[in-house]
């Protein structure tokens, strides 16, 4: 399939907002989170009297959502809870209040469609070298002024029509088979908003054998989250900074929910790598690294890996600077120093902490070279040198994974 050009996308962005609101249970969560009350906000708003004038054939009942009195509903898939009027479009833009009744419009219109290497997501403890067949369609709960998808996350469905694909969840599964993907990807934008299209498609990928991976923003409510989990096999969750109020300012999100999604699928035994975008001047705090780092240590342990990730000028931050390696380097030595196992450098060419290391015996398990692995050292799920157990979702001891393969 095509794949969607940045300057061919119609900019759909709504003009962010700002709104001073005082905090709702989203108190300091550890040392250097600050009270919300009073903080600039770009949460995004309902856009009032936005449904399209009638649904058409990718339009399905929303998953979860409640009626309320005046034909309003008010959708449970993630912490906005939006309020939709009836001709009300949702936060995500993918949600509209029809005559009392909640719709997706993005079930089966993905508007980007790929085959991605799987570190690529990055995922670096689960079946290294395996294809995803990853998809999106347009839609984001957040607002983030640096974001790298801006073109789809922040645009509607109509508004990037040429280049939708209709694949309805058993095409998204043929056509993953047909690409010789082991796995599907929900990604690009941000899945949460395109729910009921992701769990059909995944239940079906289950069934095929096909692995599910979640690469999200983590700003989901509890129910749903519970109901993916049932057909979840890995997932990749930014956490975009361990302080309330910088996820207000940058993001227009909250905190709160998103370490709540770390500890549900810690919970359900669910395999999942966290990213950290190091925006200058935003996240580039040692003291934010340290508490985050805390935060995990105490809660989830040590095993998940967490990857630093370089910031590039984007969007409305196209006028900072690119995160300085140096940094990353020291917040990667700093997570590791804390007591995490596994700690990685992102969007840095040829950096050793693109490499997996055993944490017992420090010796290098996997090279990473772009998209190649030139070097293998795991033998199943332990450590060829000293068979230490290696946090993950390996490849079985007899699989051939050695020499210089192309991911």
């Amino acid at each position: 399939m095509k794949k969607i050009s940045r300057r061919q996308f119609i900019c759909g962005g709504a003009a962010c907002l700002s709104a001073a609101i005082a905090s709702q249970g989203f108190g300091p969560i550890g040392p250097g989170i600050c009270e919300a009350a009073a903080v600039k906000d770009i949460r995004g708003k309902v856009f009032k009297g936005d449904a399209p004038k009638k649904l058409w054939k990718w339009s399905r009942e929303g998953f979860l959502y409640k009626k309320l009195k005046n034909a309003k509903v008010v959708c449970g898939i993630c912490p906005n809870r939006c309020i939709l009027a009836p001709g009300d479009r949702s936060v995500c833009r993918s949600k509209v209040n029809m005559n009392g009744k909640l719709y997706s419009l993005t079930y089966g219109n993905p508007c980007a469609v790929n085959t991605d290497p799987i570190e690529k997501k990055p995922l670096f403890h689960f079946k290294p070298r395996i294809k995803a067949f990853s998809l999106a369609t347009t839609g984001c709960n957040f607002r983030c002024l640096n974001c790298q998808n801006w073109e789809i996350s922040q645009a509607r469905p109509d508004e990037v029509a040429p280049y939708m694909r209709e694949l309805f969840p058993a095409d998204v599964v043929a056509a993953a088979q047909k690409a010789g993907a082991r796995s599907i990807a929900y990604t690009y934008s941000e899945p949460i908003t395109f729910f009921e299209y992701m769990i059909d498609t995944a239940r079906l990928a289950g069934e095929a054998g096909i692995y599910n991976l979640w690469i999200s923003n983590a700003y989901i409510n509890p129910k749903p989250l519970l109901a993916l989990c049932k057909v979840l096999d890995a997932a990749t969750l930014n956490i975009k900074s361990y302080d309330d109020r910088i996820y207000r300012q940058l993001n227009g999100g909250r905190l709160k929910p998103v370490l709540n999604t770390f500890k549900t699928l810690h919970d359900q035994g669910i395999h999942f790598e966290m990213i950290n975008l190091v925006v200058p001047g935003y996240t580039d705090k040692e003291d934010m690294v340290k508490a985050m780092c805390g935060w995990i240590l105490d809660n989830i342990g040590p095993d998940y890996p967490l990857h630093f990730l370089r910031f590039f000028p984007r969007y409305k931050l196209d006028r900072l600077p690119p995160t300085p390696v140096s940094a990353l380097t020291r917040y990667r030595e700093l997570a590791l120093q804390q007591g995490l196992h596994y700690a990685y450098v992102g969007n840095v060419a040829r950096h050793a902490g693109n490499n997996t290391y055993c944490h017992n015996c420090k010796r290098m398990l996997i090279e990473r070279q772009g998209y190649f692995i030139p070097t293998y050292n795991l033998v199943g799920s332990h450590c060829k040198f000293c068979d230490t157990r290696i946090p993950g979702v390996w490849h079985e001891a007899t699989s051939d994974v050695t020499g210089k393969v192309p991911l």
